[in-house]
């Protein structure tokens, strides 16, 4: 008998300290709807942190604005209430005005120049960056190539948005191109979009086509022109002292998690963007690819004076050199 009390003793201590063991639960928050493709980032990253810290961290997701707005999220984060947020990198304009340069107009030609620079020496120093206010930059997802969508005409040439009442993000670069092009930009919360064109406040606006697919803009749009004015990037960030509260084992499972679900919503963005194209058509909406691409780039190239008089060009010409 008390050969099998000890090893029952002993069972019983380890599951006690193993049930005693709480695990860590991080907010994760994100202004799309449970149908954008940040959802499914969001729901990768969740799993497979779970998966790989054994459940010693748990993921929440809270989609779709529960949290607050952008800026509302990156002040939660950065004091705390919120473990994780990801919103676009325009966001963080005010607090780092030098990631301006990310966001200049046609600064990058393609998808994989983008990849190159956010996930080479200028994107890791933005993220090193992030420390400064008490946040872990953790990758940028992809939000993607900004269009016009608007109620009044196809937009093939820059005179066609002339006098456009058009919401714009708080990016200055995006804020000056427009009015550079004499439109009317009116930064406005994405939360309060679609309201605003569907009473006429403004009647046009610029996203991503993700974005204009899972917001439902096509209800209250009725041309969307491919202009692919400007590469918009997302930005995981964490509040600093949480990450490292973890241990170096669980800080690296965060890390090399983040990497991969921002790669796997990457990838999802390219594959899924001819057939978003497709359903918005569907849904009555009018799909302009006839845009003179080179005359908007020559347009609002004074964006692009107006970022390196103030920085310096030592950025731009990163970005540049690695086409």
């Amino acid at each position: 008998m008390k050969k099998l009390i000890v090893p029952l003793a002993a069972a019983v201590l380890a599951a006690s300290t193993t049930l005693g063991m709480a695990a860590t639960e991080l907010k994760f928050a994100h202004a799309a709807p449970e149908t954008d493709l940040q959802q499914n980032l969001a729901t990768f990253f969740a799993e497979q942190v779970k998966e790989r810290t054994n459940g010693e961290v748990t993921v929440k997701i809270f989609p779709h604005g529960q949290l607050g707005n952008d800026q509302q999220m990156i002040t939660g984060v950065r004091s705390g209430i919120v473990d994780i947020e990801m919103s676009g990198l325009n966001n963080f304009d005010g607090m780092m005005p030098e990631v301006g340069g990310l966001l200049l107009p046609y600064i990058f030609t393609s998808r994989d120049h983008a990849y190159k620079v956010l996930d080479g020496e200028v994107g890791q120093g933005v993220l090193a960056n992030f420390e400064k206010f008490g946040m872990k930059g953790l990758g940028f997802p992809e939000n993607g190539y900004r269009n016009i969508t608007n109620s009044r005409k196809p937009i093939k040439t820059p005179e066609d948005v002339v006098g456009l009442k058009i919401r714009t993000n708080n990016s200055k670069a995006l804020n000056e191109m427009f009015a550079i092009l004499k439109a009317n930009p009116q930064p406005l919360p994405v939360s309060e979009l679609y309201t605003a064109l569907e009473t006429g406040v403004v009647d046009a606006q610029e996203h991503p086509i993700n974005i204009t697919y899972s917001f439902r803009y096509d209800e209250v749009q009725k041309y969307l022109s491919l202009t692919e004015h400007s590469y918009s990037m997302l930005v995981i960030a964490m509040n600093l002292k949480k990450f490292n509260s973890l241990t170096p084992e669980q800080q690296k499972i965060i890390s090399e998690v983040a990497a991969e679900a921002t790669a796997y919503q990457r990838k999802l963005s390219i594959e899924k963007e001819s057939g978003i194209l497709d359903e918005l058509a569907q849904r009555g909406m009018e799909i302009n690819k006839d845009v003179d691409k080179g005359a908007f780039q020559e347009a609002v190239v004074k964006t692009w004076d107006s970022y390196t008089d103030k920085f310096g060009d030592e950025m731009v010409k990163k970005i540049q050199s690695a086409q």
